[in-house]
């Protein structure tokens, strides 16, 4: 109920649920009021100077948000695209965080000890690796083919393995020291003077209590990670051309912005409304499950 009192909040859920839908149903999209994103259309270039032909970039029915100076790709199918690969790296790459996150911060809160010990070593060194330095270095070794994927699909495992395997301490933190004060509770003591196991009590009696910080954490955490690959995409170690990034469109449209400036626009405003979206909701969600807000 606090939830749904909460405005804008409720904005942000419908403004990410409008990007999923938009995300998924793409091609049909793109088949109604555009063009395929490689598609080139140098009709639509003015030879003499490599700009789009007309104003604003080219903009008209045919090409609801212009055309990509030089090759005249459809800006508007290509950001649709684009959302697709953004949005599903940073699902998978939370997804695989919180799982990490969380099994590995709930094993360190409830054992303590010697165990708790060298998880939270393994944390400390995480946090301290050079993330982005790391995966410049990866995503320039790793050509066209390994670990027997290729294309597009090695590109999108890579990002997600980079961002989410390196980025579980942040949520294993917030997970150990939620589980530090749970295993005390009364509930922890009463399964286990039942006789139940270890695994039991994790499983069935702490995770149901740590649900709330893991959807609030993980909500704050996608807008994090489309901004680490549309970061990655923009400096060339992303998704491979010709599949669209936002990313990546925006690194094109560097060279291109004095000719046509919603080339750049138009992707950086795609990427702004995703991660305030995620933001606000992020925020709503946080107020809602606090027990102490009113």
């Amino acid at each position: 109920m606090r939830l749904k009192r909460d405005k804008i909040a409720i904005t942000g859920a419908i403004v990410i649920l409008l990007l999923i839908i938009v995300a998924i149903f793409a091609p049909l999209l793109v088949s109604w009021f555009g063009h395929p994103p490689a598609e080139w259309h140098t009709d639509q270039i003015d030879p003499a100077i490599g700009a789009p032909k007309g104003t604003f970039g080219g903009m008209s029915w045919d090409f609801l948000l212009g055309v990509e100076p030089t090759s005249g790709r459809d800006l508007f199918s290509r950001i649709l695209y684009g959302a697709r690969v953004s949005l599903l790296i940073a699902f998978f790459a939370t997804l695989l965080c919180v799982l990490l996150g969380t099994v590995l911060g709930m094993i360190a809160g409830f054992f303590g000890g010697w165990v708790d010990s060298v998880i939270s070593r393994l944390m400390d060194i995480f946090l301290a690796f050079p993330l982005l330095v790391f995966a410049l270095a990866l995503g320039g070794v790793i050509g066209d083919k390994a670990f027997g994927l290729s294309g597009d699909t090695l590109r999108i495992s890579l990002l997600v393995f980079i961002i989410g395997f390196f980025n579980w301490p942040y949520i294993g933190r917030i997970i150990r020291g939620q589980t530090l004060s749970l295993r005390e509770r009364e509930f922890v003591d009463a399964s286990r003077s039942l006789g139940a196991r270890n695994h039991i009590i994790l499983f069935k009696e702490i995770l149901p209590n740590l649900l709330a910080p893991i959807l609030v954490y993980s909500t704050l955490l996608i807008p994090s990670n489309i901004l680490f690959e549309a970061a990655l995409s923009f400096l060339g170690v992303g998704v491979r051309p010709p599949t669209p990034t936002w990313g990546g469109m925006l690194a094109d449209a560097v060279h291109n912005y004095n000719v046509a400036p919603n080339y750049m626009i138009f992707p950086g405003l795609a990427i702004f409304i995703t991660v305030l979206a995620f933001n606000l909701l992020g925020d709503g969600l946080r107020d809602a499950f606090d027990p102490k807000a009113r």
